[in-house]
């Protein structure tokens, strides 16, 4: 499953790579609401809650819709500014309508779903289902979507008086060390587009990005089949220290395609695809299997030992071998006669950050 953005005919020079204050805050605000899903920056966000004045603390709850599940596709800017201040006069300027559909997709699922080519503000119909999503998903959802739904106004100036407070409280102090960080992955990518092209950049980025053979399209490994195009304005790169383990991407219609990429650890681990994950997920999911790898579990076997030990044929055991093998659970090797497998502990034990990793991208 995959994101695919089309890049044919797009010059090189439009596909960029930029730092956003805007979006680096937008991933912190998703620290502070998920902190499980980034165990390395809990210390970090219970200082910050800690620390927020309560009325602050109450107004981030409210609005956590915005960046929590999923990120509103106005947090994270086509066309980053070397502020936050100026990059939120350009949310400003964007219009009632799209505002508020942008909000809705974060905050009441998808509007090419529940209410596709209608505007929540100007169709009763899709405003209708706009709230009944929002009441399923609970009281603060539901008198979010009903007030941006009355006032848009008003919630948008509430939303940017929000995230101007977080900048006092919290994000200008991080974002100080943050930037450097940013700036030298920027110099990294930046150097190797223009020295070894696109290709080589993206996959400096992360191993679930690359280049389709073809050249005209940039793939995304994500957990939903999508598609997006970006011609005219391109297709834009953003660095975080606070999105990973995320791959955020931009790519409803009539949006500029963007993608939030975590910079890299000092040693990162190349991540494992979801395709990879499920076929792993599917190997283990045979009571057969299952059996096998207790006995692997403690040494490496013959298929014929695991046949008389579990009281199986040893082509039955060698057609769950293979399948075991081609998920890249266990490893072959010959000594004289017979072939021995022995489990890859190590990409068992990493299963469930695995998927997690993949999941979350």
């Amino acid at each position: 499953m995959t994101l695919r953005i089309d890049i044919s005919g797009l010059p090189s020079e439009r596909v960029r790579f930029a730092a956003s204050p805007l979006a680096e805050l937008t991933a912190m605000l998703h620290v502070l609401a998920e902190p499980g899903h980034h165990p390395q920056f809990a210390g970090w966000a219970a200082d910050v809650w800690a620390g927020l004045r309560p009325e602050l603390a109450e107004r981030l709850r409210e609005a956590e819709f915005l960046w929590c599940s999923s990120q509103a596709d106005f947090l994270i800017p086509g066309r980053p500014r070397p502020t936050l201040a100026e990059e939120l006069d350009d949310v400003d300027r964007i219009d009632d309508e799209t505002y508020v559909t942008a909000a809705l997709v974060t905050t009441c699922g998808s509007n090419r779903v529940h209410f596709p080519g209608r505007s929540p503000l100007t169709d009763a119909t899709a405003r209708e289902r706009a709230l009944d999503v929002a009441q399923a998903r609970g009281a603060l959802q539901e008198a979010f979507a009903e007030r941006l739904l009355a006032d848009p106004a008003s919630i948008r100036a509430r939303v940017r008086r929000t995230l101007e407070e977080c900048a006092e409280a919290f994000f200008d102090a991080a974002w100080a060390d943050v930037a450097v960080r940013l700036a030298t992955d920027l110099r990294l990518k930046n150097e190797l587009l223009r020295r070894q092209g696109l290709g080589v950049a993206l996959a400096s980025v992360s191993g679930a990005v690359g280049l389709a053979p073809d050249g005209d399209c940039i793939v995304v490994d994500k957990v939903q089949d999508k598609a997006t195009a970006a011609h005219g304005a391109g297709v834009t790169f953003i660095p975080s220290v606070f999105g990973r383990p995320h791959l955020v991407a931009v790519h409803a219609p009539g949006w500029h395609p963007v993608v939030q990429y975590p910079v890299a650890e000092p040693v990162p681990a190349e991540p494992v695809s979801l395709e990879t994950v499920t076929l792993r997920l599917e190997a283990l999911a045979h009571p057969v299997r299952l059996r096998l790898l207790r006995t692997l579990a403690r040494g490496p076997h013959s298929t014929a030992e695991l046949a008389h030990f579990w009281e199986l044929s040893p082509p039955e055991v060698s057609r769950h071998l293979a399948v075991l093998r081609r998920a890249g659970l266990l490893t072959a090797r010959r000594q004289g006669r017979y072939v021995r497998y022995t489990l890859n502990l190590s990409d068992v034990t990493s299963l469930g950050a695995d998927l997690l990793a993949a999941v979350l991208r």
